[in-house]
This record gives C-alpha cells, structure tokens and sequence, in this order.
C-alpha cells in the first residue's frame, strides 16, 4: 500500500524558514522523482517543486531561491526547505508521487498547512 506522511508545517512569521517533510512506504522511493505541490484557498493546486531520480531539482519560478527541494534515499524522504517565507506561501502543501504500474497512478499526501502571518 502506499503512502505519503507529509509532516513539518505550522505558523511562521514573514521571512522565517520551515522545512517540511514526506515521508512514503510502499514503492521504491529511489526509483521515482517526487514533488512538492501546494493549494492556497480558492486556489488551484501548483506545482512548488520536484526532484528526479538523480537528486536534480526544478523550481516554481515563485520560490527560486528561497526553496530547496532534497531527498534522502535512505530514510525514504523527500524535503521542502523553505527560506524566506512570504504571506503568499500560505497553502496546503501536498507530497506526490506518479507510479508506472501496468499504466500510471498519483498518489497524493494527506497535506501539510503552512501558515505565513506576522
């Protein structure tokens, strides 16, 4: 069964710093780029960003710079370091994953509220 256990959100001030964490069962993590999404209210979901197989990220042009996407092959775990924050960060944020099994499947995380607010 898989699953993705996002934890690590909360309240943070304007330019305060957060690092958030999934962590999956059920799949070779290794084998499979991961991303971090995030939905603010009234909002559609976007992507913040993703890290292939190599460790190589990409970035939303919105958090370059301020986020770092990493992974730990060994603890099963992807992290969203975020640096910075802006009130605009204020989202749910979402681990995802696409797996190829006989055809693709999303699986998503339960979501991780990050809250940016003075």
């Amino acid at each position: 069964q898989v699953q993705l256990v996002e934890s690590g959100g909360g309240l943070v001030q304007p330019g305060g710093s957060l690092r958030l964490s999934c962590t999956v069962s059920g799949f070779t993590f290794s084998g499979y780029p991961m991303s971090w999404y995030r939905q603010a209210p009234g909002e559609e979901r976007e992507l913040v960003a993703r890290i292939n197989v190599g460790g190589s990220p990409n970035y939303a042009d919105s958090v370059k710079g301020r986020f770092t996407i990493s992974r730990d092959n060994a603890k099963n775990t992807v992290y969203l370091q975020m640096d910075n924050l802006k009130p605009e960060d204020t989202a749910m944020y979402y681990c995802y994953v696409a797996l190829y099994v006989s055809g693709w499947y999303e699986y998503w995380g339960q979501g991780t509220q990050v809250t940016v607010s003075s």
